[in-house]
């Protein structure tokens, strides 16, 4: 298995990369944020890695950051959604995105990925609620990057969230009450704690 890549962009577009490593080409499959985010040919960069092998094809599938793969990982573990679709419900969301929208049952979010239906999307969130549960609050090594800052309403709800189950409310209360909070675009976590504590 390949962990990562480390080379140089010989060339990219919104849904693949080509790596040149010590002259061998690995094509890795990206997504279209990690395309957003990625450097121009010529330049260094890592991917984390996931390899997908099946009876006729093996495909490489990057991502700039480490808590994207896993994840990744954790998606294509939900029957029905493979490396594609992964990838797919990832281009569309952020991470604090998608898991604010696993932990408050949010299937339209999630359906709004090509190939990703309702049902399935009410799938995902039944299978993965509880495990995206135990890990919030985890440190996120990319929280400077330009991903959470393209979507920081995702991730100050999950900051809210985090603060009202330090304050001793339950999970459920903590992202229900976050999730109806009405705040302006743009409103920081005070904002969107001090509102969320009304429907408690």
């Amino acid at each position: 298995m390949i962990g990562f890549i480390r080379g140089i962009i010989d060339s990219i577009n919104e849904s693949s990369a080509v790596i040149d490593v010590n002259g061998v080409g690995y094509i890795v499959n990206i997504g279209t944020g990690t395309a957003s985010e990625m450097p121009p040919a010529g330049e260094e960069v890592k991917l984390h890695t996931y390899m997908a092998v099946k009876e006729d094809d093996m495909s490489l599938f990057g991502f700039l950051h480490k808590e994207e793969l896993e994840l990744f990982k954790m998606l294509i573990r939900v029957n029905g959604i493979g490396p594609k679709g992964a990838q797919a419900i990832l281009s569309v969301m952020s991470v604090p995105d998608l898991r604010f929208a696993i932990l408050t049952g949010d299937a339209k979010a999630i359906s709004r990925a090509p190939g990703i239906g309702g049902k399935t999307a009410q799938k995902l969130i039944l299978e993965l609620k509880d495990r995206i549960a135990d890990t919030v609050g985890e440190p996120e090594s990319y929280a400077a990057s330009g991903a959470v800052q393209a979507s920081a309403a995702g991730d100050e709800r999950t900051e809210a969230a985090e603060a009202l189950i330090a304050l001793g409310y339950s999970q459920t209360e903590a992202y229900r009450a976050v999730k109806a909070a009405e705040v302006p675009d743009g409103a920081d976590a005070n904002a969107v704690l001090k509102a969320a504590l009304k429907y408690l």
